[in-house]
C-alpha cells in the first residue's frame, strides 16, 4: 500500500489581525444585559455556555445587529428573508481589501482624498460600505437590482448620519426574474455554453500570477473551529449561502449569466474606483440553498441565486472589468467554490490581466476564497546586485615529495612573504600562518614576481592592492597530496589573537 505524503508543515492560519474579533469574541451573556431585544435569543448549556440557536433567522439578525451597534457603533436592519451577513467573516474581507492597497504590487494611485469603494450587489444589509466607512473611513457605491434591498439599503445608511455622507446607493437595473427554470420571459432557453474556459492561452512569463499574498502581509485570514471561543460558537454562523460540503464539489456550469448590469451600465463615465467587491450569489438553483439546513441567515433568491451559480457571474464581472480596466485599481470577488478558482484564473489569464491574487476565508466550517485581480502594470522592483566577495580560495597540489610535508610548506610560505616586508605568524600546531601585508608589501611581492615571469605577459598581476590581512592553513590529506586554503580576515582584527 503506498504511503501517504507527509503534509508540509503550516502555521495555522487566524482571523486578520485587524479584525475586531481577532483577539476576544464577543460575549453573549454580556450583550444580552445591554441589549434587552437579544436577550430572549439566549439559552445557556449545561455547563453554562451561552448560546443562540443559530437556526433561527430572527437570532442571528438581531444578533448581527447589537454587534454592528456595540462594536461599530452602526445602526442597523434588514426585513424579514433578506441575506443576514455575519460580521466577523465580511470584516475579514474588508481588511484583505485594506492589505491589498497597501501593497506595493501595483503602483499607487489616487482617486481622491479617501479610498473609493464599489459593492456590487449591495443588498438589503449594506454591509460592506457600513463596514468600510465606519472602520476605515471609505466611501462607497453600493449597487443593487430589487427595490426592497435599495430602499433598506438606503435605510440603513441614513440611519447613520455620521458617515451617511460617505455612501451612494445606486440602481444596477430593472428587477428581473433570473430563475425560470432555465427560461426566459418569453419561454425561450437562456442557457449558453459558459465562455470561462480551463485552457490557458497566455505563457507564464506573460502575467504575473500570485496564489496568495506575501507572507508577511498576512492575508489568509481563517478561523479553525477549536480557536473560536466558546462565547462565540461560529461554526455555524456562516450564511446559509451555499452548502457545509460545496467547497469541495467540482461544479460543471454551462451556463452564462443572463441579469442586469454589473459594472458596465452601472458605473458612470469618468468614475475611478480604488476597487471592486462582490459578495456573488453561489447557487445554480433553489435547490441547492435548501441543502443547508443548519443555518437560517435568510436571503432572497436574487441573492442567493444564478443561472450558472457564482462561476458565470464573476464571468460577468472579468468581461465587464476588460471594458473598464484601469477604472479600478483592483477587481475583487468573493468565490465559494475552490474547484472554481482553477477557470476563473483562467479567464483572467485569457483577458490579459497583470495581476492575480488569492486568499481563503474560513469561518468554522464554511470555506470561502478571495480573487483579486488588475490590469496595471506591476511595479518594478529594482534588486540591487549583490557581488559577494569571495573570501576562501583554495587549491591542491598532488605528487610531493614526502620529505615536503605540510610543516615545510609553512616554512617556504613565511619565508616567501617575510622577504617582502609582510608580517607573518605561523602556527604550527594548526598548520597555519597569518599574513597581514601593506600595499607596498604586495607591490613589492608582484614586482618581484612579475620579474621571476622574464617578460611573460604580467597583465594579470597589474593590479591595485589595499592592505591584506589573511590566513593560509595546510592540510596534508594523503602523503604526497598536499590542501592549500586561504581566507581573508578583518583587517582590525589584532593577530595575536587569531589562531
Amino acid at each position: 500500500m503506498p504511503s501517504k505524503r507527509k503534509r508540509k508543515f503550516e502555521q495555522p492560519p487566524c482571523i486578520h489581525p485587524r479584525n475586531k474579533y481577532a483577539e476576544k469574541a464577543p460575549d453573549f451573556q454580556l450583550l444580552a444585559f445591554l441589549y434587552p431585544a437579544f436577550q430572549p435569543f439566549v439559552s445557556y448549556s449545561q455547563n453554562g455556555r451561552p448560546k443562540i440557536d443559530w437556526t433561527d433567522f430572527n437570532a442571528t439578525r438581531e444578533l448581527t445587529r447589537v454587534l454592528l451597534h456595540h462594536d461599530h457603533g452602526i445602526n442597523w436592519w434588514i426585513p424579514d428573508g433578506q441575506l443576514c451577513p455575519t460580521v466577523p467573516n465580511r470584516s475579514n474581507y474588508i481588511h484583505w481589501i485594506e492589505d491589498l492597497l497597501a501593497s506595493k504590487v501595483i503602483p499607487k494611485q489616487k482617486f481622491g482624498d479617501r479610498v473609493r469603494g464599489f459593492d456590487i450587489g449591495t443588498g438589503a444589509n449594506c454591509i460592506y460600505p457600513l463596514l468600510g466607512a465606519s472602520l476605515l473611513g471609505w466611501s462607497f457605491v453600493g449597487s443593487d437590482v430589487t427595490e426592497i434591498s435599495i430602499e433598506s439599503a438606503r435605510k440603513n445608511v441614513e440611519s447613520n448620519p455620521h458617515i451617511a455622507n460617505l455612501i451612494e446607493i445606486r440602481v444596477a437595473g430593472e428587477c428581473e426574474s433570473m430563475i425560470s427554470n432555465g427560461k426566459g420571459k418569453q419561454g425561450e432557453e437562456i442557457y449558453e455554453n459558459c465562455s470561462c474556459s480551463n485552457e490557458v492561452k497566455l505563457s507564464s512569463d506573460q502575467v504575473v500570477e500570485v496564489e496568495r499574498l506575501e507572507e508577511n502581509e498576512g492575508l489568509i485570514y481563517v478561523v479553525e473551529p477549536e480557536q473560536i471561543p466558546v462565547s462565540m460558537d461560529l461554526r455555524v454562523m456562516e450564511d446559509n449561502e451555499m452548502t457545509s460540503n460545496a467547497s469541495s464539489g467540482p461544479t460543471h456550469s454551462s451556463e452564462e449569466y443572463h441579469g442586469s448590469p454589473i459594472l458596465v451600465g452601472v458605473v458612470k463615465d469618468g468614475e475611478n474606483f480604488d476597487f471592486c467587491m462582490c459578495n456573488p450569489p453561489f447557487f445554480e438553483s433553489i435547490d441547492e440553498v435548501r441543502k443547508n439546513p443548519r443555518t437560517s441567515c435568510g436571503g432572497t433568491l436574487e441573492e442567493m441565486v444564478c443561472p450558472g451559480g457564482e462561476q458565470a457571474f464573476i464571468t460577468r464581472i472579468i468581461e465587464d472589468s476588460v471594458k473598464l480596466k484601469d477604472s479600478f485599481r483592483w477587481y475583487t470577488t468573493m468565490v465559494g467554490r475552490k474547484s472554481n478558482l482553477k477557470c476563473l484564473t483562467s479567464k483572467l489569464r485569457e483577458v490579459g490581466v497583470s495581476i492575480v491574487k488569492t486568499t481563503e476565508f474560513v469561518q468554522g466550517w464554511t470555506s470561502r476564497w478571495g480573487l483579486a485581480w488588475s490590469f496595471l502594470s506591476p511595479t518594478k522592483r529594482i534588486v540591487p546586485q549583490q557581488t559577494s566577495e569571495k573570501k576562501n580560495h583554495s587549491f591542491m597540489l598532488e605528487g610531493i615529495p614526502r620529505c615536503f610535508g605540510a610543516a615545510k610548506f609553512l616554512q617556504m610560505i613565511e619565508h616567501f612573504f617575510l622577504t617582502g616586508g609582510a608580517t607573518c605568524n605561523c602556527n604550527l600546531s594548526s598548520f597555519s600562518i597569518d599574513v597581514t601585508a601593506s600595499k607596498e608589501n604586495c607591490e613589492a611581492l608582484l614586482n618581484d614576481r612579475s620579474k621571476a615571469l622574464d617578460g611573460n605577459d604580467t597583465s594579470s598581476l597589474q593590479i591595485s592592492l589595499g592592505g591584506l590581512s589573511f590566513r593560509i592553513s595546510v592540510f596534508e590529506q594523503i602523503p604526497g597530496t598536499l590542501f592549500f586554503k586561504g581566507s581573508l580576515l578583518d583587517r582590525e582584527t589584532p593577530l595575536s589573537d587569531l589562531g
